[in-house]
């Protein structure tokens, strides 16, 4: 190159220019070339290399290397090399090392640090993306981790920039950083907060997309759709949006509801109260009767034969109930409801099921009815617990006992009718 440059010093020469002019004349002329330099590289990267990767990335069967060396990747990638080519020729268009080659060559940095940031911010994004697609990483919070790498990108690379316009070391600029950490924390606190929150969230898989939580201070019930560096948003079932500080989910207490969606099934803790007033001892009419219900039959045969033998060897006189043990119709419900549980397709008997009385209260004895829905979906599970208490509510009667129910206006006339 500086062969060239004497060639055209000679040429200009030849003509008989005032040597006055021939100095700047011929730094005009290298700078041009040098620009006509840049112009070509940019031209052979943008129509031979990102066509060439094309072809290569299109010829393959893997999809991943499409996104990665798209166009837009490629092409910014080839921003870089234009002011990089101009920033190694310029000293030879300012031999003498002027102030002029000093700015040119700071502004050309500048530019190429702007542009790596750019490709590789744009190169995360495409990383970001397809590490979304897998379905090892679909459920975790990478947003978050995304925009944490962002801004440390940016952060450096503005370090960078500020270093190479004030002719300082970037060392030197963060240890200056250093003495004003505490306001960059007070202005940076929410940033910074949200930074540490999101490590934390990810790294104790305390919440992923798609989980429903539950989170009553700030009026959230429902399926988080995004995790960033300074909010996570949850869609209510209303279809409302709520957004809430990461910090805030690790400072204060929230329910996530994964745990069931992982597990076996989803539970049902429901309690119905029976009158007192209609539970009694069971009579042989009634046992007979209870032996028609085909899933009661074995039960009712193999108590009573217990029941029985007790109170023989027990030398009990059975013919009045309150001596020795006797069955009772809430009892044969109870047993009823366990074989209708276990029984039933939708309720997962391999986790607990019972049903058990509560403390009785002024409104009655509460039933509560306990099991696993294998349904864990909200319409679903809803129709399944509704159904199992419609059939409860159903068969109450038959064996001889009565729904707890507050007297209501219509009862209060009726018995008003009668007197």
């Amino acid at each position: 190159m500086e062969t060239f440059t004497r060639w055209v010093y000679y040429f200009l020469e030849s003509l008989g220019l005032d040597l006055s002019y021939m100095t700047n004349l011929n730094r005009l002329i290298v700078l041009v070339l040098i620009a006509v330099l840049a112009f070509l590289t940019d031209w052979i990267c943008r129509k031979g290399i990102v066509r060439l990767v094309r072809k290569v990335t299109q010829k393959t069967k893997v999809t991943w290397d499409d996104l990665l060396f798209n166009d837009r990747v490629m092409n910014n990638f080839c921003h870089i090399l234009p002011p990089v080519v101009v920033y190694i020729l310029l000293p030879i268009a300012f031999p003498d090392g002027s102030d002029a080659l000093a700015f040119i060559r700071k502004l050309c940095m500048v530019y190429i640090i702007a542009a790596a940031l750019r490709f590789i911010n744009i190169f995360l994004g495409v990383i970001f993306q397809l590490a979304t697609q897998k379905e090892v990483f679909r459920d975790r919070p990478l947003k978050g981790v995304y925009q944490i790498i962002q801004v440390a990108l940016f952060f450096v690379g503005s370090i960078c920039i500020i270093a190479v316009l004030i002719e300082k070391s970037p060392i030197h600029l963060l240890a200056g950083l250093g003495a004003s950490a505490a306001i960059l924390m007070l202005v940076f606190k929410d940033s910074i907060m949200g930074l540490v929150s999101g490590v934390q969230l990810s790294a104790n898989d305390m919440l992923r997309p798609g989980d429903w939580i539950t989170m009553p201070k700030y009026n959230a019930d429902g399926t988080v759709i995004e995790v960033t560096l300074n909010t996570v948003k949850v869609r209510n079932f209303d279809n409302t949006i709520i957004t809430i500080p990461p910090y805030a989910l690790v400072s204060d207490s929230f329910q996530n509801w994964r745990g069931m969606r992982e597990s076996g099934g989803r539970r049902v803790k429901r309690s119905v109260n029976l009158d007192v007033n209609s539970v009694c001892f069971c009579t042989p009419e009634m046992l007979e009767r209870y032996k028609k219900i085909v899933i009661l039959k074995e039960y009712i045969e193999q108590t009573e034969q217990k029941v029985q033998q007790y109170n023989q060897q027990q030398g009990i006189d059975d013919s009045v109930p309150v001596n020795g043990v006797h069955q009772t119709n809430l009892g044969v419900f109870r047993a009823y409801l366990e074989l209708y549980l276990k029984n039933l397709p939708v309720v997962n008997s391999d986790l607990t099921y019972m049903v058990r009385q509560l403390q009785p209260t002024e409104k009655g004895i509460p039933l509560e009815v306990y099991f696993f829905s294998r349904e864990k979906d909200w319409v679903p599970y809803e129709k399944i617990q509704a159904d199992v208490f419609d059939h409860i509510f159903a068969v109450v009667p038959y064996f001889g006992l009565k729904v707890f129910q507050n007297p209501s206006s219509a009862d209060i006339v009726r018995v008003l009718e009668r007197v």
